[in-house]
């Protein structure tokens, strides 16, 4: 079940929240863990043993890990426990792109297995394992009630597509929470620009993308190459952001305060700021869980350095079983490690200072967002060359007029405007300020308005990363 589809918000979303403000207190953990699984099963019914079972699992896993603290065998149930966590992630995400490499190494022909990846299996997966590892750690107390726990593995607001929640972030809160007005209103108009971002931003500006990266490489020329850079740039954040919006709101309705994902990310001077800004939840996951682990930055350079490529090389594979994915992760690795040598990032200076650094970083992400893009590493590298002018095509069939309207190039215009910290308190706007707060709430109507026409007018419209 999509959050941009007309079952969720006018059948699933109303009948979950009536039933959940209804019913007593201790009744509503056991109305969100039935609405979530019904979520879930809705769109994936033969892979919730999947999910069921990853919930089994890691709660004897880290029951046994709670109850053996001075057992010497705590690294091998917490061994066993990660092994079999990421064995269902290897199978269904990374199994044929195994295979396909070594029949390609080897030229044996070994057959693929016909795998269908269950939707958000490397989010759960993720939040699971940040639990175990807590558990293990002594960070967090073991959850002894298995409901308690499937409702923090599977609620169904960050469930799809994050953002990944860590377990001593919403621990106190699935005990004890309270739902209040003011909540569930700033819920309701979150979760509206949310929908804004992904029906009348990200799939028109997407539409645009995808015309373009569905062409000839060689019949692209440059300016349509940095038209389709520029418009998947923009349909990325939007898409994403707007998915994280949708969650982060739906978690207010229900009394949850999930930690913010995207935080004004390309208005970035550096990669390494970038990433403090992009995907926050994954980033601080992988700080935590691996980067730091490794030794971080308190071991030699060439360790250091080592740490970081091996971050983002496994941040690449998490993202997709593709080469393109694994060099993408290791393009933003590799220029990490450049500022760290040359200190770019951290220079400071004035205007003409601020400005190239912030050019070259949305020109460093953008270039990577056309190898995330692509279908594989050659086109990538062919549709690279032409942005960057290396490669000039002459047989392109049409001028980049034709590939965009004038809604196209008003959402690509908005898009840039609202990737800026413009509105960024446009929600906590004081209730002394009536005129100001009516305007924003009859603006929020009219975009709610506008994104359900735009659905009962579209076909399917999946959340890019619901693939990752």
């Amino acid at each position: 079940m999509l959050f941009s589809s007309m079952t969720f918000i006018y059948v699933f979303l109303p009948i979950v929240c009536a039933i959940y403000l209804c019913v007593r207190q201790g009744l509503k953990n056991h109305v969100l863990l039935i609405a979530s699984i019904i979520f879930y099963a809705w769109g994936e019914p033969s892979y919730l043993a999947i999910m069921l079972l990853t919930i089994l699992i890691n709660y004897i896993g880290a029951n046994y890990i709670s109850r053996s603290k001075k057992n010497t065998h705590r690294k091998e149930i917490l061994a066993l426990t990660i092994v079999l966590n990421l064995s269902f992630l290897f199978y269904f995400k990374y199994f044929n792109f195994v295979v396909e490499n070594i029949n390609g190494l080897f030229k044996s022909d070994i057959h693929f297995i016909k795998v269908i990846m269950p939707i958000g299996i490397s989010f759960y997966t993720f939040q699971a394992l940040s639990y175990l590892i807590d558990v293990y750690r002594g960070e967090v107390k073991v959850q002894r009630n298995i409901y308690k726990l499937a409702l923090y593995i599977c609620l169904f607001p960050q469930l799809i597509a994050g953002p990944i929640v860590k377990y001593r972030d919403v621990d106190e809160q699935i005990s004890n929470r309270d739902v209040d007005f003011p909540k569930v209103v700033y819920g309701i108009k979150r979760f509206i620009i949310g929908l804004s971002k992904k029906m009348l931003l990200a799939n028109t500006v997407g539409a645009i993308a995808d015309k373009i990266f569905t062409q000839p490489v060689d019949q692209i020329d440059l300016p349509l190459s940095w038209l389709g850079a520029v418009s998947y740039t923009l349909q990325l954040y939007y898409d994403f952001s707007g998915y994280s919006d949708m969650a982060i709101g739906l978690g207010y309705i229900f009394g949850f305060q999930f930690l913010e994902n995207f935080n004004y990310p390309y208005i970035s001077k550096s990669i390494t700021e970038f990433w403090r800004r992009w995907h926050i939840s994954l980033s601080s996951w992988f700080k935590e869980y691996l980067y730091i682990p490794l030794g971080g930055n308190r071991v030699s350079k060439i360790r250091h350095y080592f740490n970081l490529l091996l971050v983002f090389f496994v941040t690449g594979l998490w993202h997709g079983a593709s080469w393109n994915f694994i060099v993408w992760g290791l393009w933003h690795g590799l220029f990490i490690i450049f500022e760290k040598i040359t200190n770019i990032h951290k220079k400071q200076g004035g205007i003409f200072l601020k400005t190239f650094q912030h050019l070259y970083c949305i020109f460093i992400f953008m270039l990577g967002w056309v190898i995330f893009r692509s279908e594989n590493i050659n086109y990538a590298l062919k549709y690279l060359s032409t942005m960057i002018g290396l490669k000039k095509n002459t047989t392109t069939l049409y001028t980049s007029l034709y590939y965009i309207d004038r809604l196209e190039i008003l959402a690509l215009t908005v898009g840039v405007i609202c990737s800026l910290p413009l509105f960024r308190c446009i929600l906590s706007v004081n209730e002394k300020h009536k005129v100001l707060k009516c305007c924003i709430n009859t603006w929020l109507i009219i975009l709610f308005i506008l994104s359900t026409c735009v659905i009962a007018a579209s076909t399917y419209n999946p959340f890019i990363y619901f693939r990752f």
